[in-house]
């Protein structure tokens, strides 16, 4: 899949989610972005275990997201997973041309099994 970016100001940090699973302890913290432009959108995304502290997503932050989008089935509705791998700031562009690292896509694939709290 092609890197996939959104760019736009942080107007929602929701509360950090955590909980157990087979393979120990889950966190995760989702964020609302509003994108620039004639027709803004309001995009909510993720991000898991120690990407949460490593990014240090603040309320009003201009900032471009690497994200990855992942839908899965439950009980015959679909469900989309926005995931951020790297955050920059200030036009830092640096990772731009970069795949995510192996400690990027093991974190990201650390989710959760499907019987955690929420119904999906």
């Amino acid at each position: 899949m092609d890197q996939m970016e959104i760019s736009g100001k942080v107007i929602e940090v929701l509360p950090v989610k955590s909980g157990q699973s087979a393979n120990g302890t889950w966190r995760k913290q989702e964020y609302v972005l509003e994108t620039e432009g004639q027709y803004p959108r309001k995009v909510c995304f993720m991000a898991w275990g120690d990407k949460i502290d490593q990014f240090e997503i603040k309320h009003g932050e201009q900032i471009s997201v690497a994200i990855d989008l992942e839908s899965r089935e439950y009980n015959g509705r679909w469900y989309t997973d926005v995931k951020a791998w790297k955050v920059s700031r200030d036009g830092d562009r640096s990772y731009a041309d970069a795949a995510p690292s192996s400690a990027d896509i093991s974190t990201y694939h650390s989710a959760p099994p499907l019987n955690d709290d929420i119904p999906f």
